[in-house]
């Protein structure tokens, strides 16, 4: 093989012809992002995205989420466009598919047409586009997870160089998103029962540690804590808002005041089903049904008090009521898997996943402009048409708007479906379990945590399903991979479609996931 420059890109420009399946494919989902652009531009708004702005306007340790999609947007704000940053995230959609399909055919020798079916959800499934149109910071944490577990998988003697790599990425992991910790000790986890060596470990523990550690040095001294938010605890509250009930948790009213100001006073069969508005519903908490009791606490919710006192009501409501706990848990974790899309939490949110083929109009009869909220030093609206330089409300756009309104109602990943390709993990792992899973085990863990996560400690959402469905649909592929190559025949007709052994394995086909490791 041609090493020199010249060389590789020769490869680099023949990819297209060498791999026509999956060239196809990536070229049908770069269009459908291309639609995308024209018919919602400059870009698309959740509630969370104005947050994400203030901080690149006014950089600062967030105290509700950590900074990592606001350093993105400030790397991006010379250019005053929305739009740039809308298009990168749809090249970390693109990318995350080529992360899938080359894992797949360089490592598991999985045939092009399998690798493509693999990547096939990052590339058309209308919600996972519609989220890269989102400011928002999901794209970029799904990318940077499956790029930490492809290099892990890719690479079974890991040099300490490599465990370097892997372990910055984790750090952009846990700073885009909380839920990057678990992904820290999965990984170290799996190193470790591998038996990869101490050297690539201490390299992914340091490498990880060192940007973190700085980051809650900053934050600590913002707020006087050293940690990554002050909302962790109060998040967990909300999850148990719904179930807690304080003549089951043995409060002392004398001695544990502050989570006696915590209690919710409605009977719990009056209660919302959606956690949220216990953290960001509006209302006194006086028991008419109000519900959200921490304006008792005052004016700002996000402080390290509220944020202790909250963890530990939740702890409390946690080890008295472990089975209406898990109640909850269970019933959110199973949202995932629905053939629908219910409206969950509620219909607000849910339409903010939707592409719209018309303005939504004000109490006036005009298009809605952004919401008007305070800011950290201003307003929702005034900041993003700071970082813009002009108008940033989504401008609906026919007849690109139309196309990707008509598309998204057939074409995603249904939920149902999404459970399929979990249990044919599972299936990878239990046939692997003299071998402790093999390769399938660390896609398939960080598949199932991502999509427990939110049911445990926060709440059930749709975007946070999104980031499970790569590692779900790697972990799959590799458990099919041998019965691929035993449908198709002998080893020379397999070749057709791809190489039943990696490269420099010799010429003996191999079973599945030991192409690489076991």
């Amino acid at each position: 093989m041609d090493h020199s420059a010249p060389g590789r890109m020769a490869r680099v420009l023949s990819f297209p012809r060498r791999h026509r399946v999956f060239a196809a494919a990536f070229a049908a989902g770069a269009l459908l992002r291309v639609v995308t652009m024209l018919g919602y531009g400059p870009a698309m708004w959740f509630n969370d995205s104005y947050e994400y702005v203030s901080v690149a306007l006014h950089p600062r340790p967030h105290p509700i989420r950590p900074d990592g999609y606001g350093f993105w947007l400030i790397l991006l704000k010379p250019f005053h466009s929305f739009a740039l940053v809308t298009f990168t995230q749809h090249l970390m959609g693109l990318a995350t598919a080529v992360l899938i399909y080359a894992l797949l055919r360089r490592k598991f020798a999985l045939p092009k047409w399998g690798a493509t079916l693999a990547a096939a959800p990052v590339l058309f499934d209308a919600y996972q586009i519609q989220l890269e149109q989102l400011i928002m910071s999901d794209t970029q944490f799904t990318l940077l997870v499956v790029a930490v577990i492809t290099l892990v998988l890719w690479h079974r003697r890991m040099t300490w160089r490599m465990g370097a790599v892997v372990g910055l990425l984790l750090a952009l992991t846990w700073l885009t998103r909380s839920i990057g910790l678990p992904i820290l000790v999965l990984v170290l986890a799996y190193l470790l029962v591998k038996r990869t060596g101490w050297k690539p470990i201490v390299a992914v523990l340091t490498t990880c540690a060192i940007p973190v550690a700085a980051y809650m040095g900053w934050f600590a001294s913002a707020y006087g804590k050293f940690a990554m938010t002050n909302s962790d605890g109060l998040i967990l509250y909300m999850r148990t808002a719904i179930f807690a009930d304080c003549e089951k948790m043995s409060i002392d009213p004398y001695k544990e005041v502050e989570l006696v100001l915590l209690c919710i006073n409605d009977p719990v069969s009056e209660r919302k089903d959606y956690a949220q508005w216990y953290l960001w519903g509006q209302g006194s908490g006086d028991g008419e049904g109000t519900g959200e009791v921490l304006h008792r606490w005052g004016s700002v919710k996000f402080t390290d008090i509220t944020n202790e006192a909250a963890s530990a009501f939740a702890m409390r409501a946690i080890t008295s009521q472990p089975g209406d706990y898990l109640q909850v848990v269970l019933r959110d974790f199973l949202r995932s898997f629905h053939w629908a899309r219910p409206r969950f939490p509620d219909a607000a949110t849910y339409n903010m996943y939707e592409f719209k083929p018309y303005y939504e109009l004000d109490s006036t009869g005009n298009p809605k402009r952004l919401p008007n909220w305070p800011s950290y030093q201003g307003r929702t609206d005034t900041d993003a048409f700071a970082y813009e330089q002009g108008p940033p409300e989504t401008r609906i756009v026919s007849p690109w708007a139309e196309i990707m309104s008509g598309y998204q109602k057939v074409f995603y990943l249904r939920g149902i479906v999404l459970g399929g390709i979990m249990l044919i993990g599972l299936y990878g792992i239990a046939v692997r379990w003299r071998k402790l899973g093999g390769p399938v085990i660390l896609p398939w863990l960080g598949a199932f945590g991502l999509l427990l996560a939110p049911a445990a400690t926060a709440e059930f959402d749709y975007r946070y399903v999104l980031p499970a469905v790569p590692l779900a649909c790697i972990a799959a592929a590799i458990t099919l991979r041998h019965g691929v190559t035993w449908v198709r025949g002998s080893p020379r007709r397999s070749s057709a479609s791809g190489p039943t052994t990696p490269p420099g394995s010799g010429s003996q086909p191999t079973t599945p996931g030991e192409a690489t490791r076991s």
